[in-house]
């Protein structure tokens, strides 16, 4: 590791990497000087794809080596809690997927040289390494950038990875190939001086279609969707723009921006969107500073009409179009021709995976196939196999996909029996890509700060027992899709998925017991056509029953050709919860100590990981009671509104969130007031102006959703089904946000001032 690699690869690394790895190397120095700020220092190394990461739970990893990699540079003397004391996470753009056999060979040697041997696949095309040492960073980001890869803004507030259809190119649907303009995107907005200033990231994304969900264009800050059209005899190329799309706490669907963007007009208009977004957009709040809530307050007429304001002011550059004339070249060749399958004699378990794992590409005799990666992961080993893979049977033409896999393009069907035995002796050919086993999750509590629940045990144990039965499966329950969050900010997509969970915690008679909230009806097709709500919080030993139970009443209940997502609209919210009310419940722990601890940690669960202790207070069984009360009438609100009851359903989920105020005030111990204005006047008092409300962990506070229903409330005008959804959605959230401050007030974790107490006793 302490090859000089600047010297070693000379030439290798272009000119522009260099000179910003040199650049990053010297701020380093200076911040071990305390010559730089250490604000500012965290966005610089964020912006250079560094994260910081947690160690209480990595159970993935093998505890000898990771005790190494924990260890601190020698001669570093810098205090707790900062970057220089313990490996941290390293995130590596690949834009559009694109690999090749060179690139994987790199990955692999790096994973095992600074990482823990394990590439990770997430679902925006990126690979991550875990228990990265800064100090060895520089080293890294070189000899990615003499094989074509930079790690610049995979992370901070600025454009990150731009993602497409891992199909682009192929695609028996698609309009055209999107692979060109991703690829020009990407290199256009790297560094470029009008994306340095944003308040929160902004992704982009590309499908060359509308129906189906490689791109998920519609969870997108920018989705880019390829559109064609004739004009006066001539046939134009374009995109249906669509903006202000994106998941998080809070999901929006993208809005409109234009049916046919001229496809000349995507690089200035991405442009001139992100110069709008970088004068307007929230600076201060960065739970509000996403481009969705910019569009949502000034409205998509008024936003349109801002960026054609700006484009027309910007001055000419060659580069929005001087890629175009690519667009109509030949992308990529194939190794081989392309020859059918015929009567070729089928090694044992090939069925399975042909069935699963093998895409007919419209081009006649070649298929794509797809490596499935449980969690994402690939080891180092694997990773070289791969890349010989690739070599022997396609052109070097590799793809990641936002499934968490690895996609090989341009297979001549005929090399399949061969290509599968090469697949399986690396341990690269499980079937069931693209079915309910293939568990698509987040980081979660293995290596994430903000992780609530270890959505990776979880998948792992959805994956392990839906493949056990695979073969018995009915084909509707094989089509859904699972996906895990180990939180509420759905990096595991868990709003998109026909049953998606996201981590949360109970406090059960002083115990802290992780448990996951349920979504149903979100659908992944459509490029992420509809998000699920939330049915209620289920104990995270108990989730694998969920998708059970779930999946055999729709086996047994659906109605002829009814989807998942109809399925469940249908029978309603009412009897969804109805059909898992047992399940929520929580045995006391000496009965069952297991729902005490989480998937894949014998240990009883703690929140330690986000700064919380275990609980050690004493319930106060008003105050829990009444936020008992709020997870029901929170999902009355979601019952009335399928039933159309727009304003009854925000009036009842404003009452929720008013009455999770009134749990928090009963732990002071004093008299509550009876209505509603002088509850949230004293939650602000007790909890607001005092910051206890506040999350230092997530940089947030959701007690803005209570003052801006309230607002709302009092200035009620027409509620349109958007408004009451994302009424809904907030006050799920701020619900989920008090009983997390509950459990950390009966913790001591955190302690509501004492003037304050008095105060409000004495008002």
């Amino acid at each position: 590791m302490n090859t000089n690699w600047k010297a070693k690869l000379g030439d290798r690394i272009p000119v522009d990497l260099g000179r910003e790895i040199d650049i990053f190397e010297t701020q380093m120095e200076l911040r071990k000087q305390g010559k730089i700020d250490e604000r500012v220092f965290a966005e610089t190394r964020l912006r250079r794809g560094i994260y910081g990461q947690r160690y209480d739970n990595s159970q993935r990893h093998d505890g000898e080596k990771i005790q190494k990699l924990k260890i601190a540079a020698t001669g570093l003397t810098k205090g707790p809690d900062t970057v220089w004391d313990a490996p941290g996470m390293m995130r590596i753009k690949v834009p559009f997927g694109g690999l090749n056999a060179e690139q994987m060979e790199t990955l692999a040697d790096l994973s095992e040289e600074y990482s823990d041997g394990i590439s990770h696949v997430t679902t925006r095309q990126d690979i991550q390494y875990h228990f990265v040492h800064i100090e060895d960073t520089p080293a890294l980001m070189r000899r990615l950038a003499a094989v074509g890869i930079t790690t610049r803004e995979a992370c901070g507030n600025v454009v990150r990875n731009v993602t497409a259809c891992p199909l682009a190119g192929i695609c028996r649907d698609e309009t055209f190939d999107v692979t060109p303009y991703a690829k020009a995107s990407s290199k256009f907005l790297l560094g470029h001086p009008d994306t340095q200033d944003f308040g929160r990231k902004f992704k982009l994304a590309f499908s060359g279609c509308a129906q189906h969900p490689c791109g998920l264009t519609s969870m997108h800050d920018m989705g880019a969707i390829a559109r064609s059209r004739t004009e006066d005899g001539v046939e134009r190329r374009g995109f249906e723009l669509y903006v202000g799309g994106g998941l998080g706490a809070v999901p929006y669907k993208a809005q409109l921006f234009d049916d046919f963007l001229p496809e000349e007009e995507l690089l200035p208009t991405a442009q001139a969107i992100a110069r709008v977004f970088a004068r307007l957009g929230e600076k201060r709040n960065r739970a509000r500073a996403r481009i969705k809530f910019l569009i949502a307050n000034l409205g998509i007429d008024k936003f349109r009409q801002m960026v054609d304001e700006e484009r027309r002011k910007l001055t000419d550059d060659p580069r929005w179009t001087s890629y175009l004339p690519e667009t109509r070249e030949p992308g990529e060749t194939p190794l081989k021709t392309g020859i059918a399958l015929n009567g070729a004699e089928r090694p044992e378990g090939f069925d399975a995976w042909y069935a699963t794992n093998v895409y007919r590409q419209r081009q006649p005799g070649y298929v794509a196939t797809t490596i499935t990666l449980p969690l994402g992961d690939i080891t180092a080993e694997q990773l070289r196999g791969l890349a010989d893979v690739a070599r022997r049977f396609v052109n070097e033409t590799v793809r990641t996909t936002v499934d968490q896999n690895i996609l090989l393009r341009w297979v001549s069907e005929t090399d399949l029996p061969e290509l599968y035995r090469a697949l399986k002796k690396i341990g690269l050919a499980a079937p069931n890509a693209g079915t309910i086993v293939d568990v698509t999750s987040c980081p979660g509590t293995d290596t994430c700060k903000l992780g609530i629940a270890s959505s990776r045990g979880l998948a792992k144990e959805l994956r392990q027992r839906l493949s056990e039965k695979s073969f018995e499966l009915d084909q509707a329950v094989k089509d859904l899709r699972i996906k895990v969050s180990g939180c509420f900010n759905s990096c595991g997509q868990h709003h998109i998925a026909d049953i998606g969970f996201y981590g949360i915690s109970r406090n059960i008679d002083g115990y802290t017991v992780p448990h996951f909230q349920v979504m149903l009806g979100g659908k992944f097709r459509d490029n992420a056509g509809a998000y699920g709500l939330a049915i209620g919080a289920v104990p995270s030993k108990r989730i694998p029953d969920v998708v059970t139970r779930v999946t055999d009443r729709y086996v047994a209940a659906r109605q002829k050709g009814e989807s998942f997502q109809d399925f469940i609209g249908r029978i309603g919210k009412k009897e969804t919860k109805a059909m898992l009310e047992d399940l929520m419940k929580v045995p006391p722990h000496e009965q069952a100590p297991s729902y005490y601890s989480d998937w894949g940690d014998p240990r009883e669960f703690t929140l330690t990981g986000m700064g919380v202790g275990e609980c050690a207070g004493e319930v106060v069984s008003a105050a829990q009671f009444t936020l008992a009360a709020c997870e029901r009438e929170i999902f009355e609100a979601q019952i009335r509104f399928d039933a159309g009851d727009l304003p009854g359903a925000a009036t009842m989920a404003y009452g929720a969130m008013v009455h999770a105020a009134e749990a928090l005030i009963k732990t002071q111990n004093y008299d509550v007031p009876r209505d509603d204005e002088g509850i949230v006047a004293e939650f602000r008092r007790l909890f607001c102006d005092t910051q206890v409300f506040y999350d230092k962990y997530m940089g947030t506070t959701f007690a803005d959703y209570i003052f801006k229903a309230r607002d709302a409330m009092q200035h009620a005008g027409d509620i349109d089904k958007a408004v009451a959804l994302q009424r809904l959605q907030e006050a799920q959230l701020f619900i989920d946000a008090a009983h997390s401050c509950y459990n950390k007030l009966i913790a001591g974790a955190v302690v509501v001032p004492a003037p304050a107490v008095a105060e409000a006793r004495s008002a």
